[in-house]
């Protein structure tokens, strides 16, 4: 054991001087007193003792609040002196000044210090040592920092040797305002680096014998990113090592279902499992590779799967594979893996015993868990499809020869769906199997089924409504037309006046309805013109607002530069009007609507995932509200004419549908998006326009001049409901033509060889017995190919322009019409 330090002035420093001067003060104040007189010499007697007195009580009291300290403080500095002596590091104390107070020998021998007379400073003792200079150079910076710093470096020795150091630093604050002081630590750790370095070669080493074994080898942390992947391997996949951990997943390096047939191993809370899988491994190229993984996973007791060690053998047409039975086993895990039906077996009570990789991915996390909780039975989801399950097992298991499929919708989320077949196992190999179960997914299959379904319900109805539409426009035709010939021979004086626009009212509010049925079967007439839609949807901002009224606010929110469609103006605003008001009525306490409009490409389309929305370029609207949402069980039946929620007297029902309608024959789509309780989302997609030179966005309205409404000449009506026929007669007779009249188009024919001559212009209905407009059209276009015509429909122009030759010239005027609105189209088809 070392003695005392070489160095040590951590004392407090002392004078021997004072010590003595006051010796002699006192020896010379006794001296002093000696030559006086007894009476003159008692007082300075009293007051020396008194003085010494005084010192005594003080020296006491500072013992006892510790301002002196005696053999105790001595005793604790004595075990820290010996502590640091002893040390194995080395150990420099200096003060402010730079000068050394302490040393211990183990700084002497680590500095080559000869005694404590050629001890110097760490500074010093580097000072001409290169490799150093740069780290006692950050560590005195620390020092004065006020901090701790410690660094490892490598430094030559004076016998050429070389070795490492460990040098730190830290400043510390000397009681009772003593200043501060800097400790040096220093350590020689040479062969602790030597024997790192050689840990570091063997796990090199050992690395190495690994990247290049005759097996490949990868590491997957609990979520399938790989962290580690061998050389071998690499090499089998074309993978960059350079890439591993940097994104690589299991489903990267699995072909087919791989992934999902690895992440479907039984979990044992608490162990580590091992299973041996057969799969294809796929290459950055493309190129499969047969491989048997020895797959090795971590169980937390939770069941989370945790780390995964995993053995890749080779199984390819160049690796040993050359037995009979070897190569039919390959070949057969490579079908069973790869075929596009799910496959699995299963015992007597429906636990799942093996599967092949579709059956892992199409079950997935409905199957994780505790091998004896694997169970098929409770992945399915209604309880009447796992008593049919069961059913179908429990005589697969006994031998029955056909067993009826069962049709099951999958537990969780997504609503998949499936077919399952199960039959029985005749060569059972002692591990329990009892079935074989099939499974075939029909998720997709029943969705398309279920669309064709709404599909082909809304066009039946579209059809009953498109038809219920006509026959009412002929009657509303009637009404509105015989209106406005009363109302041409009554004063507003009249007192029959009053009641005939009553009429006239109510028949045009009927006629509104009609439209909206015409709208939902895509029948109506539209004009569509170039619009912005950013532009129509501001001008609308005010008329929306007050629609809403003040408990609802609305917001717009427009996306940049949107792109140009092509709609009529009016039914669009119609379609915004609708759904904003649909938005306000259910948010009876208030709430927010908002117009959102943004441009959608093309390749934004299939990740929105909404079904039968044709990739392209559209504009979307969405219109959402923050009411109650609409139910699940509804939500497929909105569009439908007359469906409403509304109490009787609040709505027709028609809102939607007439939505869905314009929509559609716009050539667009429009979804409906709801969850209970967080509102509704009405989402249009409108085709994207690029317009031609000559077209503009939203030509402004050109204000109607008064017209002269009366004319010449000889007009053929050919109409087969007779109020509408002689309602037309009696207008135009009244306006100064002369009117020809045919209940068909064979009656029609007829008067043209009478009168063909005399006739400018034919006013004909498209839908009639006999012959239709169309055919009647083409019949005298063979005598009179520059007859003038117009043709008059409750349905759109475009239902019946497709069956007209290309580019024939007509006009169009849709029922029901008023007196003014057919006197207005003959007069200008005409040209009069």
């Amino acid at each position: 054991m070392r003695g005392e330090p070489p160095i040590d002035r951590s004392g407090r420093s002392g004078s021997v001087g004072l010590v003595v001067l006051l010796a002699a003060a006192l020896v010379g104040a006794a001296i002093a007193v000696s030559f006086l007189s007894g009476e003159t010499a008692q007082p300075w007697i009293l007051t020396l003792l008194a003085a010494l007195s005084m010192v005594g009580v003080f020296a006491l009291f500072a013992g006892a609040v510790g301002l002196i300290q005696l053999s105790g403080r001595g005793r604790r500095d004595d075990l820290a002196r010996a502590i640091a002596a002893t040390s194995d590091e080395g150990v420099l104390v200096t003060d402010a000044g730079g000068r050394i107070v302490y040393a211990n020998d183990a700084y002497l021998d680590l500095t080559r210090a000869e005694g404590a007379n050629s001890a110097r400073t760490v500074e010093r003792v580097f000072a001409g040592n290169a490799d150093v200079a740069e780290a006692i150079y950050r560590l005195s910076q620390a020092a004065r920092a006020g901090r701790r710093a410690h660094e490892e470096t490598r430094v030559t020795l004076p016998e050429g040797r070389g070795a490492w150091f460990r040098i730190g630093v830290r400043s510390i604050e000397r009681p009772g305002g003593g200043g501060t002081e800097t400790v040096w630590t220093l350590a020689d750790v040479t062969r602790e680096r030597e024997r790192h370095e050689n840990v570091f070669q063997e796990l090199q080493h050992a690395v190495d014998f690994l990247d290049h074994a005759p097996a490949g080898f990868f590491a997957a942390e609990g979520d399938g990113s790989i962290v580690y992947m061998n050389a071998t391997l690499a090499g089998w996949l074309d993978q960059d090592l350079t890439r591993i951990g940097d994104g690589l997943r299991l489903r990267e390096i699995l072909a087919g279902d791989g992934a999902a047939l690895v992440e479907a191993v039984p979990a044992k809370p608490g162990e580590v499992a091992t299973e041996i899988i057969d799969v294809d491994l796929r290459a950055r190229s493309g190129r499969s590779l047969p491989a048997r993984l020895l797959h090795s996973v971590a169980w937390a007791h939770d069941g989370t799967p945790g780390a995964s060690r995993t053995l890749v053998l080779d199984r390819g047409p160049g690796a040993d594979v050359s037995e009979p039975l070897r190569a039919a086993e390959v070949r057969f895990a490579r079908f069973f893996n790869n075929t596009p039906l799910a496959i699995a077996t299963v015992d007597a009570r429906g636990r799942v015993i093996r599967t092949n990789a579709p059956f892992a991915k199409l079950f997935g996390d409905r199957l994780r868990g505790d091998a004896a909780e694997r169970s098929i039975v409770s992945a399915l989801d209604g309880e009447r499809e796992r008593t049919a399950l069961e059913a179908a097992v429990a005589l697969a298991a006994g031998g029955a020869g056909e067993v009826e499929p069962v049709d099951a919708t999958l537990a969780g989320e997504g609503g998949r769906s499936a077919r399952l077949f199960v039959t029985r196992v005749d060569d059972a190999d002692g591990d329990g199997e009892a079935a074989v179960v099939y499974a075939l997914d029909t998720t997709d299959q029943r969705a398309l089924e279920a669309q064709f379904a709404q599909s082909q319900k809304m066009q039946a109805v579209g059809q009953l409504a498109g038809g219920v539409a006509h026959d009412f426009n002929n009657v509303l035709t009637a009404i509105i037309g015989y209106s406005d010939l009363l109302l041409a021979n009554h004063r507003p004086t009249d007192p029959s006046f009053q009641d005939i626009m009553q009429i006239k009212q109510n028949a045009n509010r009927a006629a509104s309805l009609v439209r909206q049925l015409l709208a939902f079967s895509r029948r109506q007439t539209l004009r569509p013109q170039v619009i912005a839609l950013g532009d129509v949807l501001a001008e609308l901002r005010m008329l929306l607002s007050r629609l809403l009224g003040e408990k609802v606010k609305l917001e717009l929110v427009h996306g940049r530069d949107l792109w140009l469609v092509k709609a009529d103006l009016n039914q669009f605003e119609q379609v915004i009007i609708n759904l904003v008001v649909n938005a306000r009525d259910a948010m009876a306490d208030g709430g927010v609507v908002t117009i959102r409009t943004r441009n959608v490409a093309a390749a934004e389309i299939p990740a929105m995932g909404h079904r039968g929305l044709a990739a392209a370029d559209y504009v979307m609207i969405d219109v959402e509200d923050t009411g109650s949402g609409i139910p699940v069980e509804i939500i497929d039946k909105i569009f439908e004419p007359f469906f409403s929620t509304k109490e009787v007297g609040k709505g027709t029902g028609l809102g939607l549908s007439t939505v869905y309608g314009i929509v559609k024959q716009t050539d667009g789509y429009v979804f409906a998006l709801s969850e209970p309780g967080k509102g509704a989302i009405f989402r249009i997609f409108l085709p994207r326009h690029t317009p031609a030179e000559a077209e503009e966005a939203k030509p402004a309205a050109v204000a109607a001049a008064p017209q002269d409404m009366t004319g010449r000449g000889t007009v053929l009506l050919v109409e087969d409901e007779d109020a509408v026929r002689a309602f037309g007669a009696r207008a135009l007779a009244s306006r100064g033509y002369t009117v020809l009249e045919a209940r068909s188009g064979v009656e029609a024919l007829e008067q043209m060889e009478s009168h063909g001559a005399e006739v400018e212009l034919v006013v004909s209905d498209v839908v009639m017995p006999e012959m239709d407009g169309p055919s009647l059209l083409r019949e005298l276009r063979k005598k009179q190919p520059d007859l003038k015509i117009i043709f008059v429909s409750g349905y759109a122009e475009d239902a019946f322009k497709k069956n007209l030759p290309e580019g024939e010239s007509f006009a169009f005027l849709p029922k029901p019409f008023t007196l003014k609105q057919l006197v207005q189209a003959v007069k200008e088809t005409m040209g009069g």
